[in-house]
């Protein structure tokens, strides 16, 4: 299998199980991945781009690393970029709900399913607040995905994720 920045860490850590380590060593942050939660959910979606993203790392430097580890030449000439935008208004709403990724992790729980219940029994317009220690970039693209509006915001070692209900 080739690693590239568009592998799934789940297929990643099905085809190099010895990876997984590997990726904890790389960045501490990766040990979520040992949570059977997210190792179900999360891993199965998320890429390698978005994994680096939630390790605050740069994507490209994370695939070569890997491409490494498992004997493959590094990624040449690929450069990954990101839009950086503007607050929005609507994120100073209070929110319906402020969850945090971490406890529900630690507790067996799906973020993703969470907030996905949350918002099923939402106004248009209410807003949603997630907090955690890393980026939950795939929650935040399926939530775009399903017409969500998103903005995270870094504050030192946190992120807050804002979502909107249409």
């Amino acid at each position: 299998m080739e690693i590239e920045l568009s592998t799934k860490v789940g297929e990643l850590l099905d085809a190099y199980p010895k990876l997984e380590e590997e990726l904890i060593r790389i960045n501490p942050k990766f040990k979520k991945l040992k949570n059977p939660i997210l190792r179900r959910t999360v891993a199965k979606i998320a890429t390698l781009a978005q994994a680096a993203k939630v390790g605050g790392m740069d994507p490209v430097e994370l695939v070569n690393l890997l491409r490494k580890a498992v004997g493959q030449p590094p990624l040449q000439d690929v450069e990954y970029t990101e839009e950086d935008s503007e607050a929005p208004v609507w994120i100073a709403t209070e929110p319906k709900a402020l969850l945090d990724a971490n406890e529900l992790l630690d507790s067996g729980k799906n973020p993703l399913a969470e907030i996905t219940k949350l918002l099923k029994n939402a106004k248009s317009g209410d807003v949603v607040q997630l907090v955690a220690d890393f980026r939950p970039e795939p929650l935040i693209e399926e939530m775009q995905k399903r017409g969500y509006e998103v903005y995270v915001a870094q504050e030192g070692e946190k992120f807050r994720t804002f979502i909107k209900k249409p």
